[in-house]
């Protein structure tokens, strides 16, 4: 049976490398529609719990995945003695960038010389890790076909980059439109068949390097204008009498050629952090210098600074030192509603005020138990009304919908509020204020 008729008659094994916050909704989503699906990651732990029948990703149905996995249409492993079975692989493995902000492909190129030991014909294989382009044809291609075996005869390969938003209850694997380049068009043709098997809306480009830097484009997009409204949200504290979130409001009233961005204590999560450093590297092989993407990526990078200086600030007014301060965050979780803390802005902002020697910080997020900063662990407190009276400063740094910022304000002292989750709440009792809301020191707006 040839690979097409294979998927078509759901006959097809899919293998899914990397079972994280891409990876793990992608093999349930197979599997749901009737494919035998193996995960497969070097986290032993994960392995584990998912053949446990264990979800561990808040976006993924937990009883789903109880259900598939009883079903045996679910599986995992922790190493790749199953991909000689698997007819299709997706890779979806972290690419990271190193301290010099330098992409990390090794992920990719580890799982990918794996795959290429037991690589056999009539495979498909499909790249959907974030990188820069030509990573697909200059890297993983050379390494597949040492086998001897030729692309678009012998395999397939593609890039289908990932579209996942962690805590999106409208968008998801079904109903979100996917991007596909093949290094040949029967790589591209048999990447759209199986990718229809979950998704209707496949749009197929001329090739893998289009798709990786439509994939950048995406994410470089949301960078550049988050940047120029947190740059907007600093001048309004500076000028002292203008409120962004105003702003921003009153300008999302013209119904074309504008849309609403938000500023915040920085930029989390996997992809818009990292993707302006992927092209800018990408660019300097070709004497280009992404000035304009690079100061867009180092704004979004210094605004965890800056909160800390609104810390500092609010501080010196009370009057109290860092060192003896209580300061409470609320939420560290990279945004609303999820528990990734990748790249978090509220931990690197607890990293920053340690640094500069703040001893008494604590955090609550109903998502995140636990989570470690410069090397010490925190574990997240019980919010009630006789904690929230004894710190000197609330930072409200994620704005979970499962707060009560009624409740929040009514029983704190001082509140530093990065995401405007305080808006339209008056209370006497609280001196809140709010990033980029301009609040003069003589005025005690809520």
């Amino acid at each position: 049976m040839q690979l097409e008729e294979k998927i078509i008659k759901k006959k097809a094994k899919i293998g899914v490398v990397g079972l994280g916050y891409v990876g793990l909704p992608l093999a349930v989503e197979y599997a749901s529609k009737g494919f035998t699906t193996i995960g497969i990651d070097i986290d032993k732990s994960k392995v584990e719990k998912l053949n446990r029948g264990e979800n561990y990703i808040l976006d993924v149905d937990s009883e789903k995945v109880k259900k598939l996995v009883k079903s045996g249409r679910l599986s995992a492993v922790s190493d790749y003695s199953a991909v000689d079975i698997l007819d299709v692989i997706f890779i979806c493995v972290p690419t990271p960038f190193n301290e010099n902000k330098e992409p990390n492909i090794s992920h990719i190129l580890d799982a990918v010389e794996n795959i290429a030991k037991k690589l056999r014909h009539g495979q498909l294989i499909i790249l959907k890790s974030t990188t820069f382009p030509t990573t697909t044809e200059n890297y993983v291609l050379p390494i597949l076909e040492k086998t001897g075996l030729r692309v678009g005869k012998d395999f397939f390969l593609a890039f289908s980059p990932e579209r996942i938003d962690p805590g999106n209850k409208e968008w998801n694997l079904s109903n979100t439109p996917v991007i596909v380049g093949g290094v040949t068009p029967e790589c591209a043709r048999m990447a759209e068949i199986v990718i229809k098997q979950i998704s209707k809306n496949v749009h197929l480009v001329s090739s893998p390097r289009v798709a990786e830097m439509a994939k950048l484009l995406e994410n470089i997009f949301r960078s550049v204008n988050i940047a120029l409204v947190n740059e907007l949200a600093q001048l309004c504290d500076r000028i002292g009498n203008i409120d962004i979130w105003e702003v921003i409001e009153a300008a999302s009233t013209k119904p074309f050629g504008f849309m609403p961005f938000y500023p915040g204590p920085g930029i989390g999560g996997h992809c818009i952090l990292v993707d302006p450093y992927y092209l800018s590297w990408f660019a300097k092989a070709y004497d280009f210098h992404t000035n304009f993407i690079e100061l867009a990526a180092e704004t979004n990078e210094s605004m965890p600074f800056y909160i800390v200086n609104l810390i500092l600030r609010e501080l010196s007014y009370l009057p109290k030192t860092l060192k003896d301060a209580n300061i409470l965050f609320l939420g560290v979780a990279f945004k609303r509603n999820v528990n990734d803390t990748r790249l978090s802005p509220a931990i690197k902002i607890m990293e920053l005020l340690m640094r500069e020697g703040a001893i008494n910080i604590f955090y609550n997020d109903p998502y995140v138990p636990e989570i470690w900063v410069n090397s010490k662990k925190f574990e997240s407190i019980e919010l009630n009304e006789r904690k929230l009276q004894k710190f000197d400063i609330v930072v409200i740094t994620t704005d979970h919908s499962i707060y009560d910022f009624e409740f929040i304000v009514r029983n704190s002292k001082v509140i530093i509020d990065t995401r405007n989750a305080t808006k339209g709440i008056e209370n006497s009792t609280a001196k809140i204020v709010r990033l980029g809301a301009g609040m003069n020191r003589n005025e005690n707006k809520n």
